[in-house]
């Protein structure tokens, strides 16, 4: 597997970075974790406008999916070659009607559906293209997923956002690569089944005993380099803070 950096910044775009954004690609495939703000721009820095295979989305905050919006134009009014075919859109319950309201000048209620395959996430496990994954419902305010992505015996997870929860560790357990959020600071912040800090994501990646971990989803007013040593302190593996355009290879 490949996994590709399209944008990491928590909450609102840095001067930076684009909002959460990840492309996992293999034997030709592509999928997409989430597609917040600015993402749709820094994805052409990487793939065609119109490669991607499947698209998954964590949850629908907008810092997570809401230039859908943007590439539902990109599809649906594309002049060269027609509309588009519709792609899987893999999210919560609601997706549709969501990106729907956002929009607001759709054509009709059911234009979105033309271009988007739209498939509701639960727990459990299933395929995606060449990939096996295995979806949990994790800890925050709206219903948010955190996802394992599997293929050729390597293995990938990505918690979306998320408080402390079990379901966490569970995907993560024994992950080639934890790429994880790291919104609040540790000693600074204590909100309850919102976000983790990055001692607690150096946490759940030393218990899960994972085999790199990705700091990301880290607002412009958190301190990265805080987050990055409170992590250091409590896990043993090779930490990297997520970067646009960065590329691992699994």
């Amino acid at each position: 597997m490949k996994l590709t950096v399209v944008g990491c910044s928590g909450s609102f775009p840095s001067a930076e970075s684009a909002c959460s954004s990840y492309l996992v690609e293999a034997d030709g495939f592509r999928l997409l974790l989430d597609m917040g703000n600015g993402a749709l721009g820094e994805l052409q820095r990487h793939i065609g406008l119109y490669d991607l295979d499947a698209i998954f989305l964590s949850h629908l905050h907008a810092d997570h999916c809401i230039d859908m919006c943007a590439y539902f134009v990109a599809r649906y009014y594309r002049h060269e070659g027609g509309r588009c075919g519709a792609i899987p859109v893999h999210g919560p319950e609601g997706t549709e009607k969501r990106l729907t309201t956002a929009y607001e000048d759709v054509p009709d209620e059911r234009s979105m559906s033309e271009v988007f395959d739209f498939r509701t996430l639960k727990s459990g496990s299933f395929d995606i293209g060449p990939f096996r994954v295995r979806t949990e419902r994790l800890a925050h305010p709206v219903e948010a997923y955190g996802i394992r992505v599997e293929h050729g015996g390597r293995s990938l997870t990505y918690s979306g956002d998320t408080g402390v929860c079990p379901e966490l560790g569970l995907l993560a357990e024994g992950a080639d690569l934890f790429l994880c959020e790291a919104s609040f600071t540790h000693g600074k912040e204590d909100i309850p089944d919102l976000h983790l800090n990055g001692r607690e994501a150096g946490e759940f990646a030393q218990r899960g005993n994972v085999g790199r971990l990705v700091l990301t989803h880290i607002p412009p007013w958190t301190s990265a380099e805080q987050n990055l040593a409170d992590a250091r302190a409590v896990y043993s593996g090779p930490i990297d803070l997520a970067a646009p355009g960065a590329v691992y290879e699994l």
